[in-house]
């Protein structure tokens, strides 16, 4: 057993984001042509997430010309260049299957706002400044 494991942690990739439900994301996918690569990006929302370790998937949907169109994704596989994250959204559920029967705004997921803590230059103590020195005035006689 121990080999099986070692080789799906060879083929593990790293890097990849903290995907989500709810989350819009950019997935750059390598598609051959004839003798051509190019890469086709997909862009939509993280409906669900399956599996663990090197069979990991996840599925996005998007609405392409008024046609839902969904596709599922092995999270590990060479044919993705990369995974962008766009935003993050609130929602409470693992698997938003539900959105397959929504239409317009009804299926529009609300961003989550993070909580950011103030920028540390708000924060900072101002150092106080060099005393100035005044020089004596010469005489002029």
């Amino acid at each position: 057993m121990k080999t099986l494991d070692s080789v799906d942690a060879a083929s593990l990739k790293t890097g990849l984001p903290d995907l989500r439900s709810g989350d819009t994301v950019k997935v750059h996918v390598k598609v051959v042509e004839g003798n051509k690569t190019r890469v086709q990006i997909f862009q939509g929302v993280v409906i669900a997430r399956a599996g663990s370790g090197i069979g990991e998937t996840f599925t996005v949907r998007k609405v392409s010309y008024g046609v839902g169109v969904e596709r599922t994704f092995p999270m590990h596989t060479p044919i993705i260049e990369k995974i962008e994250l766009l935003t993050r959204g609130d929602v409470r559920r693992a698997k938003l299957y539900y959105l397959r029967d929504l239409r317009g705004k009804a299926a529009k997921i609300h961003e989550r706002r993070e909580n950011v803590p103030a920028p540390a230059a708000a924060t900072a103590v101002a150092e106080p400044a060099a005393p100035v020195v005044a020089e004596p005035a010469a005489d002029q006689d």
